[in-house]
C-alpha cells in the first residue's frame, strides 16, 4: 500500500528547457561539449559543495569576456513555466491528506531564486510538501544512492510504500533498485495531474 509520494520538481511541476540551455551555454562558451571538469563544477554547486560566487567566478576567469550576467541568464534560461493547474493538483493531493507528500529535486541557490523570483505561488507550492529537499541545501544529489536513503531515515519510511516520480531514467532506476515504486515520466507527452490515471496499478 503507498502511503508516500515523493515527487521531482523540474519537469514533473515546473517546465524547463535543457537542451535549448546546453545549446545556448554551448553557443556562449564557444565550446562543441562539455568537458569533464565544467561538468565536474555543476555537480559540486548543485550539491551546494560550492558557493554561488564561486561558481559565477570559476567561469568568469575560464571564459574571457563573458560577463557575470551572461553567466546568470545562462545558467537560469532553463527554466520555463509553471502551470498553475499542477499548483492545484498538490494543494488537492495535500487537503485530502492521504498520502505523505515530498519533493526531492537536485537543483541550485541560482535556480532555486530564480524561481522564488518568478513563480508567484512558490511558498504556497513549497507549503503543500511534508518535506521538501534540495539537493544544494543537503549536499546530497540524485542517483546516488546515499540521497535516497537520506529521505528513507529522515522520513521513516519503507520504500515499498513509496513513489517517487521523476523525468530522469537514471533516478528513478536508482530509487527502484532500493525498493522504490516509480514513474519516469515523460514531459513531453505525461503530465502528472494525471498520475492516478496513468500508474492506477500503483494505487
Amino acid at each position: 500500500m503507498i502511503k508516500t509520494i515523493i515527487f521531482d520538481f523540474g519537469d514533473v511541476f515546473i517546465n524547463l528547457d535543457k537542451v535549448g540551455a546546453n545549446q545556448h551555454a554551448l553557443q556562449l562558451f564557444g565550446l562543441d561539449e562539455f568537458p569533464e571538469e565544467l561538468i565536474a563544477i555543476n555537480t559540486l554547486y548543485e550539491q551546494g559543495l560550492i558557493e554561488t560566487e564561486e561558481f559565477i567566478d570559476f567561469y568568469e576567469d575560464n571564459f574571457e569576456g563573458v560577463t557575470r550576467q551572461q553567466i546568470i541568464d545562462a545558467w537560469n534560461i532553463m527554466i520555463q513555466d509553471f502551470p498553475k493547474y499542477r499548483l492545484d493538483f498538490i494543494k488537492q493531493l495535500k487537503a485530502e491528506g492521504k498520502y505523505k507528500l515530498i519533493l526531492l529535486s537536485n537543483t541550485n541557490e541560482l535556480h532555486i531564486n530564480f524561481i522564488k523570483e518568478h513563480v508567484s505561488f512558490y511558498e504556497e507550492f513549497k507549503s503543500c510538501f511534508d518535506n521538501f529537499y534540495l539537493s544544494h541545501e543537503i549536499n546530497l544529489r540524485k542517483p546516488e544512492a546515499t540521497i535516497f536513503e537520506f529521505v528513507l531515515a529522515e522520513n521513516n519510511l519503507n520504500p515499498e510504500e513509496c513513489v517517487f516520480i521523476d523525468d530522469t531514467l537514471e533516478n528513478t532506476t536508482a530509487a527502484a533498485d532500493l525498493g522504490f515504486f516509480t514513474w519516469n515520466n515523460d514531459p513531453k507527452t505525461q503530465d502528472v495531474i494525471n498520475l492516478f490515471e496513468l500508474k492506477t496499478h500503483l494505487f
